[in-house]
């Protein structure tokens, strides 16, 4: 299956688009994660799906789970033309939005058009710290330190983000794995609990 990067990522959500038009369907998606990281062009890596945290509707931010039949449909058959996963569209971050997103969230989103009947809002790169992070922390993979490293946030954004994280898990092996994180970015832990 294919990988997504910046052209096929650009190819995937038109085609999407387009289908959407052609169904007489619209949506706008809440995108984070490594193809957030791609379209905003803070990293020139692939990955292999789109995570949508949420879908806006007038102005309001709701769950993506399950994302609209219209849609589904849709993704569908541009995995299959495109030769992507067959979940390349992923509604699972979305648990994200009932936990609570960082504060002004909406207000930074960045949108993009693809055709009339698709806008997808990506989080904006502050924001991106605090979920990289999250996911530093909570499955230690290297592609989310390697992402956190190429979106350079400062010790402050780090703390910040590392206080918006402990709202999000219980203490204990996460608080460990979060104070751990830090370190290996280079930041001492002001937040954790003695």
């Amino acid at each position: 299956m294919s990988a997504i990067g910046s052209e096929r990522l650009s190819e995937a959500l038109s085609a999407l688009g387009e289908l959407l038009g052609a169904a007489g369907a619209s949506a706008h998606l809440v995108v984070i994660g490594g193809s957030g990281l791609i379209a905003i062009e803070a990293v020139s890596r692939t990955t292999q799906d789109v995570d949508v945290v949420a879908l806006e509707e007038a102005g309001v931010l709701v769950s993506a789970d399950p994302l609209p039949a219209s849609v589904i449909k849709a993704a569908a058959t541009v995995a299959r033309d495109l030769g992507l996963e067959p979940g390349w569209l992923n509604s699972r971050p979305t648990s994200l939005l009932q936990l609570g997103l960082p504060a002004g969230f909406i207000d930074r989103i960045v949108p993009r058009d693809y055709g009339p009947a698709l806008r997808v809002s990506f989080a904006a790169r502050s924001d991106q710290v605090f979920f990289k992070l999250f996911a530093a922390a909570d499955r230690r993979e290297p592609r989310d330190f390697a992402d956190l490293r190429l979106l350079a946030p400062t010790p402050a954004e780090l703390h910040d983000a590392a206080r918006w994280a402990r709202t999000h898990n219980m203490p204990g092996p996460f608080d460990d794995a979060l104070a751990l994180a830090l370190r290996d970015l280079g930041v001492e832990d002001e937040g954790r609990d003695a």
